[in-house]
């Protein structure tokens, strides 16, 4: 168990930096793991309400706070499993019950699964709005380095129901909102091969002055 810091109070005055070779082989080691290789359990509500807290200490131009949280855990997986079933079902007529029961079942694969809302206002005049759609993003890696951080694994998705509008009207999405991710967190023995990585000089260009 990770013990809970203490939360900065505002103005208290924070190190400018953390020399820590230990949040660097996180940062260079962290690795998504596919949800189908998660299982319980998931983070306690001690857990659960740090993950959120370091989750939202982004950069965040002008303190807008463009963003939120929904979390679903116990029972309502499944009662949300069973929506996804039927909206889906209702889209895709013909559907094989397979196909079906895995719809449903989506939200069972981990123990924890957090939404990450993204409600930038385009209409800011100070803040663009795709300054406030990054800021989310951020709050994405933050939770998934935070999962990590304290033994769990953790993986970002999407899907089809973070763009479905009737998904949307229930969990009561407003028109300016949208769903950033859907980070699922749990428990694993599984050790994820490293992928791919871009090579730096595929990558990075340093800019010279023609004259």
């Amino acid at each position: 168990m990770i013990s809970t810091k203490k939360i900065p109070d505002t103005c208290d005055r924070l190190p400018a930096s953390h020399p820590s070779e230990e949040t660097l082989d996180l940062l260079m080691l962290r690795r998504s793991l596919t949800v189908k290789d998660m299982s319980e359990p998931g983070p306690s509500e001690e857990q659960l309400n740090q993950i959120l807290t370091i989750g939202a200490r982004v950069p965040d131009h002008k303190k807008q706070a463009p963003w939120r949280f929904l979390t679903f855990e116990g029972e309502a997986r499944t009662k949300f499993g069973k929506i996804l079933r039927q909206i889906f079902e209702k889209n895709n007529p013909g559907t094989d019950p397979d196909l079906l029961t895995f719809e449903e079942m989506r939200f069972l694969r981990a123990p924890l699964i957090i939404a990450v809302i993204s409600k930038a206002t385009p209409e800011n005049p100070k803040v663009p709005e795709w300054e406030q759609i990054l800021s989310a993003g951020a709050v994405c890696q933050n939770v998934l380095l935070a999962a990590n951080a304290m033994g769990y694994a953790g993986q970002w998705l999407s899907e089809w129901y973070a763009y479905d509008p009737e998904i949307l009207k229930i969990l009561k999405l407003s028109k300016e909102e949208r769903i950033a991710g859907f980070i699922y967190i749990g428990s694993t023995d599984k050790e994820p091969t490293e992928r791919s990585r871009p090579e730096l000089h595929t990558i990075v260009e340093k800019w010279i002055p023609e004259n």
